[in-house]
């Protein structure tokens, strides 16, 4: 079968499709043939040898890729015969999902709904959760002003629509450029501002008359700086799950106490390391996509070959919503 083969660490271009045995499923294991895959900022990191640790030591070549989307093909018991021809989402332990197959275990896959496209499930999946996740870690009310920096990227743009979708009282995104300002307002946000632009931040306070409740950020150093100051003080939350710039945010025990404010940490494996946890909040937002409350936001799709384009892609930061690899 054909893979993308990452051979040496370092820049996009190392990436090589080529063939590669076909996987066999082992008891409690299926093996799902790839209808889509899906593309993480965190892969690029890892390609570039940045995250390199996260290979845990495999040999190369190795095949990355987390997540995919596909037909259950093959099962390595009898117990989940069941599941042949059915379309689902599927995680590998953390390497090869850049493949046109690949073997996950059983009980982790996720049936996708009928009447929800395949490509569609595949971009709510992982992102989604995540999403769903940052939510409930902000013990959001009805009320709060809620602030979600690079709005128009794989988690922004969930984020957005799951903000609207939960009733909070007013949803400000964040991006770079007019394409994805205005990706942003249709998604249902109620105030977009780029936040390339010096003073943003005033922005958003001259456009709200005060400040923010929450903020959820994974851009990092002087950007999420400037969204930390407009929090209110008191109750504000800032929840910080990544960051993107390379650089993260600053900030000190004593502007926390100073203030009153309160800083969150998420990571998506605090959600997956509890199955039945992760299962849930997938099937909330599936289930909000197949009542039309929720779309998938799919920027750019490229041939399985092409991975190596994706990877640029995505570094280069000028993608919406999520990338996928197409088999």
């Amino acid at each position: 079968m054909r893979a993308v083969l990452l051979h040496q660490f370092g820049p996009p271009e190392n990436l090589k499709i080529g063939e590669v045995a076909a996987p066999a499923p082992r008891p409690g294991e299926v093996t799902v043939d790839a209808a889509a895959i899906g593309v993480q900022f965190l892969e690029t990191q890892v390609r570039s040898g940045k995250m390199g640790g996260v290979l845990g030591g495999a040999p190369f070549p190795v095949v990355l890729g987390k997540e995919l989307a596909g037909t259950v093909g093959a099962v390595g018991s009898s117990e989940h015969a069941h599941l042949i021809g059915k379309r689902v989402l599927a995680s590998t332990a953390s390497t090869g999902g850049y493949a046109e197959k690949a073997v996950v275990p059983a009980d982790s896959v996720i049936e996708i709904p009928a009447g929800l496209d395949t490509e569609d499930a595949l971009a709510l999946y992982r992102y989604g959760c995540t999403a769903a996740g940052l939510i409930r870690a902000a013990r959001l009310g009805p009320g709060d002003r809620v602030l979600v920096q690079a709005a128009a990227g794989a988690v922004g743009t969930l984020l957005v629509q799951l903000l609207k979708a939960a009733g909070v009282g007013t949803v400000i995104g964040t991006a770079r450029g007019e394409r994805k300002l205005a990706l942003i307002k249709e998604l249902g946000a109620d105030l977009a501002v780029d936040y390339s632009e010096t003073g943003w931040d005033n922005q958003v306070r001259a456009a709200l008359g005060g400040t923010v409740d929450v903020v959820f950020d994974h851009i990092g150093g002087p950007v999420s700086k400037a969204a930390f100051g407009l929090l209110t003080g008191g109750t504000g939350r800032f929840v910080t799950f990544g960051f993107s710039s390379g650089s993260p945010v600053e900030i000190g025990p004593m502007e926390l106490l100073g203030r009153g404010l309160t800083l969150t940490g998420f990571t998506a494996g605090q959600v997956w390391s509890r199955p039945d946890h992760a299962r849930e909040l997938v099937t909330e937002v599936l289930d909000l996509a197949v009542a039309g409350r929720v779309k998938a936001v799919i920027g750019q799709r490229f041939p399985l070959a092409e991975a190596a384009a994706a990877h640029a892609a995505v570094e280069s930061r000028a993608t919406v919503g999520k990338t996928l690899l197409i088999p």
